[in-house]
């Protein structure tokens, strides 16, 4: 069965190699806990205890790609579940960690190729219809 809508077919940490180093380990389970926090490359390296360069090397090592572009997928994975339980786009932003609707729309046309709002209307009646 495919998912419709441009919806994820498998959670980010499902797809993530599994870190092989404590400090990365670490990362990847505090930037799941709470998406919308501090994720910047220099509190994701105080949370690891290692430099931001070190950081940045164990993340293309390890993963293939840069914190900031994990933190991205992770929050957009967020922002879609928020979407789906029924919340607008600007709850979703605010509560997923993109700040703003427009940086939402942005990473959501970026990686899936249709807004927020295209991708909230097949939600939008299964959610008015469940609160009838």
């Amino acid at each position: 069965m495919q998912r419709p809508g441009g919806q994820s077919q498998f959670s980010v940490p499902a797809r993530t190699p599994a870190a092989r180093r404590a400090p990365l380990r670490r990362v990847l389970d505090v930037v799941a806990a709470d998406p919308a926090a501090d994720h910047s490359v220099p509190a994701l390296a105080a949370a690891a205890g290692t430099s931001t360069r070190q950081l940045n090397r164990l993340f293309q090592q390890e993963l293939g790609t840069t914190p900031a572009r994990y933190v991205e997928l992770i929050r957009l994975e967020a922002a879609q579940a928020l979407l789906d339980a029924g919340h607008t786009v600007a709850s979703a932003a605010a509560r997923s960690g993109f700040g703003s609707d427009e940086t939402l729309r942005r990473a959501f046309v970026h990686h899936l190729g249709i807004p927020p709002t295209t991708y909230r209307r097949p939600f939008a009646s299964t959610n008015s219809a469940s609160e009838s």
